[in-house]
């Protein structure tokens, strides 16, 4: 089953009221399907900062993306989730993920687990949220039936075998991180493989695919960004951009075809963007939409 097209854009730079909203209404003015919060120390707040892009916006979803599940006490996170799901008429996408920066841990005071202990952190998350929610007289209630919409985030097999198993929507990073929070940014063979692995525990379900794609480049801009990339990958990162699926290479229409190619190919119909390519996306959801 292809799904159709669905846009969002991850909103990283903590602002104003006034700037936070018209940035807000100017992204569903774009067309973009979903405002999305990330959960970084140094950012804005989730929570908060979903409920002012609700009430400055009409249709758009709300989305963690994604919320460092072991940062959470689970059956105080319900009630955050369930609050904003009442409070937004049930716009909430849910999004987990098993956190990764062991920096913000330390900052926080609180002890970096193992990575087994952070999915084992996540699964015990997903069981608290959707026992609570499945409960009839658990209050605060959320609008959707049995909760907000869950993506959930991953990379790893195990994680990816929870997400296959529990997950309305499957978010690959697209990279691997390693203790201190570093991205290894992964080729399409790569990320093939992990979407392949998905399909093959879905059990016969249906769900979405999501990607973060971390930048939108044109031609003219290829040569500062492989300069920047190098900066950020491991040393055989070669310079060439074009086998980085995390990247969108090209004019409007290229990336259209690009992600065409990628819906039929890799199942990828949900695809998010960081603010700072609101703009540059836009194009591209008008040549899409509705496809």
């Amino acid at each position: 089953m292809a799904y159709p097209f669905r846009f969002g854009v991850n909103m990283i730079a903590p602002s104003s009221r006034a700037t936070w909203i018209e940035k807000c209404r100017r992204a569903e003015q774009l067309g973009f399907d979903v405002i999305g919060v990330p959960d970084h120390l140094g950012l804005a707040a989730p929570f908060p900062a979903l409920m002012l892009a609700g009430e400055a916006t009409e249709r758009v979803r709300l989305n963690t993306f994604v919320l460092n599940a072991p940062f959470y006490n689970p059956v105080l996170l319900a009630r955050d989730v369930a609050g904003l799901d009442q409070l937004t008429d049930g716009r909430v996408e849910l999004g987990l993920g098993a956190g990764y920066v062991k920096a913000e841990f330390e900052a926080a005071g609180m002890p970096f687990p193992s990575a087994r202990e952070r999915v084992d952190h996540l699964e015990r998350t997903v069981a608290t949220l959707r026992g609570l929610f499945a409960d009839p007289e658990y209050t605060p209630r959320p609008v959707q039936p049995g909760g907000p919409t869950l993506l959930l985030a991953a990379w790893g097999d195990r994680s990816l075998r929870f997400a296959a198993a529990n997950a309305d929507i499957v978010a690959f990073t697209g990279a691997g991180a390693s203790d201190n929070g570093r991205l290894t940014l992964a080729d399409s063979a790569a990320l093939a493989k992990r979407t392949d692995y998905v399909r093959d525990h879905l059990g016969g379900r249906s769900v979405e695919f999501n990607l973060l794609v971390q930048g939108v480049i044109r031609d003219e801009e290829r040569s500062a960004a492989a300069d920047y990339l190098a900066t950020h990958l491991p040393f055989e990162f070669d310079g060439e951009l074009d086998d980085l699926p995390v990247l969108l290479l090209g004019t409007p229409a290229q990336i259209a075809d690009t992600l065409r190619e990628r819906r039929e190919t890799l199942g990828f119909n949900y695809i998010t963007v960081l603010e700072p390519n609101m703009e540059k996306l836009a194009p591209v959801i008008e040549l899409l939409r509705g496809e």
